[in-house]
């Protein structure tokens, strides 16, 4: 973009700061809903829905997290944590027990199907930037001008 976005390419036209399409949040949730849409079908093999692959993906990094802590790397309230661990538990994908030195906490586990469900899940990441029309750079690059967001409004 040029250095004078205030103007339109006539130069008569102002800029309008709230336009749809100058919104820097409809762009970022545009792409987020576009993104989610296309890993339904990546996930469907593995009869997970998105936000629980994204619960999956944390614990084959970091297992046995409380669910608060589970929370905090997703950013996800236990309100919200809780229906999507029941139905995983139901899947028998992972354990919930509850902490024996703290009795209000649940640390999430999880099971031998769950780890083996890693190994099918290896290619989800690489089938998904295939579907989209940015090079390994560009990827990596709103990857990390994302998470400086992220990072940016979590300071605040």
């Amino acid at each position: 973009m040029s250095e004078d976005r205030h103007t339109a390419l006539n130069d008569t036209t102002p800029f309008n700061a709230l336009a749809l399409e100058n919104q820097l949040c409809f762009s970022l949730y545009a792409a987020s809903k576009e993104i989610i849409k296309q890993y339904k079908p990546l996930l469907a093999p593995l009869h997970i829905t998105y936000t629980q692959y994204l619960v999956m993906l944390v614990l084959w990094e970091h297992d046995d997290l409380s669910v608060k802590e589970l929370g905090s790397h997703l950013c996800l309230d236990s309100g919200t944590l809780t229906p999507v661990l029941k139905k995983l538990q139901d899947k028998q994908l992972l354990d919930r027990i509850r902490d024996q030195r703290d009795e209000r906490s649940v640390v999430i586990s999880l099971t031998d199907e769950g780890r083996a469900l890693q190994s099918k899940a290896a290619d989800i990441p690489k089938k998904l930037l295939a579907l989209f029309p940015l090079t390994a750079t560009e990827a990596a690059t709103l990857q990390m001008l994302a998470g400086k967001l992220v990072q940016g409004s979590s300071d605040i």
